[in-house]
């Protein structure tokens, strides 16, 4: 017989960590699973020990040791934790299947929170397949993770509150960029002037000017509304070339650090059958839910980033509303009760989300990564160009399932999640209609790579 719970957790990052904080505190059986071996997730990666690092921890900035306290208060918790847990299915019955030690395990909960979070756009350029790119969030996490920075030069490319916050923080340890290129354009800069008024009311508004100001003062050589981005090297990142202030430039450096901006995960919402709609503004599919953060899947509810884009601080506010609804859907509080508990989080949460619709407009994606050019690899499992992808179009490809059958893009071992919003992009823009039509990705289990014993005999 599998282990039975009140709810079941997935992701310990700061909604997961909230929400079971909440409704272990309120008495609920409850259990966290989260692949990673400590809490935290992406936001708080390496809190409990950069607490021994004094330099490390300042240098990552106020927002980053909240984690402190976050995850302080989830140990004190009576909440179940089960690090190193693999999630690879998730039923629409409750039952969650995970790996964890080499052997797979089962569990069921009357109630499914997934707070898996969010992932890094993909940056479809010429030359990001090459070893020396990687996203920003991944130099970030070796930051985080053993305080490792660039010992060679580097350069930060993209767009978004994370460029200048990585930018900060690298400055901070003594790793200085060679240049930051910046590809926000002045017409998005515009469009986002009418939602300027709502985001003065964020405190987070003058945290990204403060950024912005500190990377002035430092000297790093800053590019603005760059574009026509090209990484150069054969084996290997040797430099980049782009186009800025009406000419073009190259820089000679070993390493690139890609971002634009991040999108919800989606995989394991996507493979139970929540409901997707396509998000206009920021290119990207996020999950239906209602205010209470429930999915179109009955007892399967949605925290956090993986719900739609806030930052750290929504997702900790989204996490304790969505535990408080699960309490009411387990019989423990009425709507009443619910409603009296929620109404601190709801306040604060929409104090924080009042920036949202300036950075989505101001920092929107371009062109250039969502459509992009002919030779650049789109798919990097299994090595489909875009132009391979708008060749099958031609042929009567009109979705990203069919150009599995096609071409095999999305069956590598990242099984779509790196090119899945490009691959769906691409096809609209052939076929001339909106990526909400094209849809996404049919996604079955496992969801991540495991062991064929495994499947054959998992512990219950």
């Amino acid at each position: 017989m599998s282990e039975t719970w009140d709810v079941a957790v997935i992701g310990a990052g700061p909604a997961g960590l909230a929400a079971a904080t909440l409704l272990a505190e309120q008495q609920a059986r409850v259990v966290l699973l989260d692949e990673q071996a400590e809490p935290g997730g992406q936001i708080y990666r390496g809190i409990e020990r950069a607490r021994n690092h004094a330099a490390l921890l300042s240098a990552l900035g106020d927002d980053y040791r909240r984690g402190t306290d976050v995850v302080t208060r989830f140990r004190a918790s009576a909440a179940a934790y089960r690090p190193g847990s693999l999630v690879w299915q998730v039923t629409p019955q409750r039952e969650v299947w995970f790996s964890n030690g080499g052997r797979s395990h089962v569990i069921e909960a009357k109630v499914v929170v997934l707070a898996t979070g969010a992932m890094e756009r993909p940056v479809p350029l010429p030359g990001w397949t090459l070893p020396g790119v990687m996203t920003a969030g991944a130099l970030q996490i070796m930051l985080k993770s053993s305080g490792v920075v660039p010992d060679e030069p580097f350069v930060i490319a993209g767009s978004g509150p994370l460029l200048y916050l990585l930018v900060q923080q690298c400055l901070a340890v003594g790793a200085r960029p060679e240049a930051v290129l910046e590809t926000a354009s002045r017409g998005d800069a515009w469009r986002a002037l009418p939602h300027l008024p709502a985001a003065m009311r964020s405190r987070d508004l003058a945290k990204g000017l403060a950024m912005i100001a500190a990377l002035r003062r430092s000297g790093v050589p800053r590019f603005r509304r760059v574009s026509d981005i090209q990484i150069e090297g054969t084996d290997a990142v040797s430099g980049i070339r782009f186009r800025g202030g009406g000419r073009e430039h190259h820089l000679a450096t070993r390493l690139v650090a890609l971002h634009e901006g991040v999108i919800p995960a989606q995989q394991m919402a996507r493979s139970i059958g929540c409901a997707f709609a396509w998000d206009a503004t920021q290119r990207c599919f996020a999950p239906v839910v209602d205010e209470w953060g429930n999915s179109s899947i009955n007892d399967v509810m949605i925290a956090g980033d993986a719900a739609g884009i806030g930052g750290a601080r929504v997702a900790e506010h989204a996490g304790r509303i969505v535990a408080l609804e699960a309490l009411r859907r387990t019989g423990r509080i009425d709507a009443v009760q619910r409603d009296t508990l929620a109404s601190a989080d709801w306040q604060a949460r929409r104090t924080h989300l009042a920036i949202r619709r300036f950075l989505d407009v101001r920092y929107a994606p371009r062109a250039e990564i969502l459509h992009p050019a002919d030779d650049v690899l789109v798919c990097r499992c299994e090595e489909v160009s875009a132009s391979a992808l708008r060749e099958v179009v031609r042929q009567g490809c009109l979705g990203p399932n069919q150009a599995k059958a096609f071409l095999r893009a999305g069956m590598g071992p990242c099984q779509g999640r790196l090119c899945g919003p490009v691959v769906s992009e691409v096809i609209a823009e052939a076929r001339k209609v909106n990526p909400g039509e094209v849809g996404y990705y049919r996604v079955r289990p496992p969801l991540k790579p495991i062991a064929v014993g495994e499947l054959i005999a998992p512990e219950t």
